[in-house]
């Protein structure tokens, strides 16, 4: 008997277990219906059809071998399950990290944009679209992460970039999804944006506007408006505070971390491979560092849990030395990571802005207050994540 001929029914006969086992496991997650995405080539997972139209186009165009994650057919995003396809399409598919990272933060964003399903959609649809017709090496949403990853570095204006990105338009062959402006670049990379609260602040650092004092208009202390007084009349600004602050919520961020192969692997560093032999090289080794560890066993035993630094500096963001405004950054510097990575830019981690021509001084405790509860659920109460490098839960 001809070996090719066997080779072939052999596969046929897989692929025939695969089809019934695939379309079982989107029943199963169907909530009662008998209709599921078409995961096929031709389909993408855009509509939902009866079973027996699925099988048929999976028979006729054959499988997106691209989804290997079947999340439009119930797949928990957190599971282990997940977490071994992830490290396997590494390995299998992408020959480039960037398109590696790309999925890894696509995935990560899920939970956070899965009630806004249009958004969520076609971000899906970005992240599998290659650039223009035949690159295998870039993506739509890839590509355009990387140009905005250097619009951010290097300062460009919004105005250069939205030429740049016109022109690359231009050079590229016919057909290609480089959008033409900064604004249709934004809404590509809507479902990224990292969230944050917009609080109301006291001029004299006295109070934010938040909890009991949400609906104040007056400081509750000083008596001084909340909003800002316009200089030709003694009238209210009702749409403009007098003084502001932008936080930015830390534990959705730890949780992304571990959900990246390398960051887990990273945050463990300093119990895991860094060499003791008396010689100070990184925080760990330091006198307090083990102070921490004896005054709270429980906490050191774990070496996932987050050791942190805060810091504040005055900048002038728009960088023009004749303007007076400033505001104040708290940045997070994670010392669990190796010293040549924890004081790197991307591992810098931007809590909060706080406006204002001077620094707030001993009021600075004002403002820290959102970021201070934070720190106290994660240490009375540690929250649930995801270690991708484990691959299993654990509290941090």
């Amino acid at each position: 008997m001809d070996k090719s001929w066997m080779m072939e029914n052999r596969m046929s006969r897989e692929y025939d277990v695969g089809v019934e086992s695939f379309i079982h496991f989107g029943l199963s997650h169907a909530k009662g219906s008998n209709s599921i995405r078409r995961p096929c080539l031709k389909c993408g997972n855009r509509l939902l059809k009866d079973v027996s139209i699925v099988r048929y186009h999976l028979y006729a165009n054959g499988i997106d071998k691209s989804y290997k994650i079947w999340l439009w057919h119930g797949e928990d995003l957190n599971s282990k399950t997940v977490s071994n396809k992830m490290e396997n399409t590494v390995d299998e598919k992408y020959e480039h990290d960037n398109l590696f990272n790309t999925v890894n933060m696509f995935q990560s964003a899920h939970d956070e944009s899965c009630n806004t399903s249009n958004t969520f959609d076609t971000m899906f649809d970005d992240a599998k679209k290659s650039l223009y017709p035949e690159c295998k090496k870039f993506t739509k949403l890839s590509a355009l992460m990387r140009f905005y990853n250097l619009k951010v570095r290097y300062g460009w204006s919004n105005t250069s970039f939205s030429e740049l990105l016109f022109i690359i338009s231009d050079l590229l062959s016919n057909n290609n999804e480089i959008p033409t402006s900064l604004y249709e670049a934004k809404k590509t990379l809507g479902a990224l944006e990292l969230s944050y609260q917009k609080i109301n602040a006291c001029p004299n650092d006295y109070c934010l506007y938040r909890k009991e004092y949400a609906n104040s208009t007056k400081c509750p202390k000083c008596g001084l408006s909340r909003w800002k007084i316009n200089k030709n009349s003694t009238k209210e600004n009702s749409e403009v505070a007098a003084e502001q602050m932008w936080y930015f919520p830390i534990v959705p961020r730890f949780i992304r971390m571990f959900k990246n192969l390398e960051n887990a692997k990273n945050l463990r560093w300093h119990a895991m491979d860094r060499k003791v032999n008396g010689i100070m090289r990184h925080s760990a080794d330091t006198p307090s560092w083990r102070l921490i560890n004896h005054m709270w066993p429980t906490f050191g035993s774990e070496p996932r849990n987050a050791r942190l630094g805060l810091s504040t500096g005055g900048i002038n963001p728009f960088g023009d030395l004749s303007s007076n405004y400033s505001c104040w950054p708290i940045i997070t510097t994670i010392y669990n990571l190796p010293p040549w990575l924890c004081m790197r830019r991307k591992h810098l981690m931007l809590t909060m802005l706080i406006s204002g021509l001077k620094q707030s001084g001993y009021d600075i405790n004002t403002y820290l207050a959102p970021l201070i509860e934070d720190f106290k659920i994660l240490w009375e109460e540690g929250v649930q994540c995801f270690d991708a490098y484990k691959e299993e839960y654990f509290t941090l």
